[in-house]
């Protein structure tokens, strides 16, 4: 197994460090029932302007409704298919585009389902799972096999499982599973008081 913790500046909890995205599952270990429904509980809990929940996650599980994942899968480019063909678990993240308590629009919906989103991936963490989140799908095949309402935006694909040995992919994947990881100074994207001015 490929283990890479964030080679942080300053301490932060363990599960953030330890939260990563491989691209190597084990297509022969489920996911069971108790853990995805804790994947999802965590996500409902995120915060949301006037608590409006406006995210919404098509669940699609391999090993209890394979015709629901392959309808997932047959959204995704090539390039992902290639290695999410071993995900059992592929879920769609889906946020409404109006509050429901006054119909009015909802410009906070995308960085809610973007909370939402990021409670589930530590929770996978937390329980042992992996979460690849994926922007390479496409979105207007996903509402017409999902059948999904016009006032929403699908955001991301989600590859959840259980990480497996990366001599599986090709070496092309093998490299980016195998690169450091890196994020830009704090200075460069968190700044004090005015655009620009970084963090010291």
């Amino acid at each position: 197994m490929q283990h890479k913790p964030a080679n942080t500046g300053v301490k932060i909890h363990e599960l953030i460090q330890k939260r990563w995205s491989p691209r190597a599952f084990d297509p022969d270990k489920p996911v069971s029932r108790d853990d995805l429904l804790a994947l999802l509980e965590a996500a409902r809990w995120a915060a949301s302007c006037f608590n409006d929940q406006p995210w919404r996650f098509v669940v699609c599980d391999k090993a209890t409704d394979e015709a629901a994942w392959q309808q997932a899968f047959g959204t995704l480019v090539e390039k992902n298919r290639q290695w999410a063909k071993n995900a059992p678990l592929l879920i769609l993240s889906v946020a409404m585009g109006h509050f429901n308590h006054n119909g009015k629009p909802n410009r906070w919906a995308m960085y809610d389902t973007g909370a939402a989103s990021a409670s589930l991936c530590l929770q996978a963490t937390a329980l042992g799972l992996c979460v690849h989140q994926m922007g390479g799908f496409d979105a207007d095949l996903a509402y017409e096999v999902f059948q999904l309402p016009a006032n929403c935006q699908p955001m991301a694909m989600m590859a959840v499982g259980y990480q497996a040995d990366i001599g599986q992919l090709d070496d092309e994947f093998k490299s980016a599973e195998l690169a450091e990881r890196r994020r830009a100074e704090l200075n460069e994207r968190f700044y004090a008081g005015q655009w620009g001015k970084g963090i010291e």
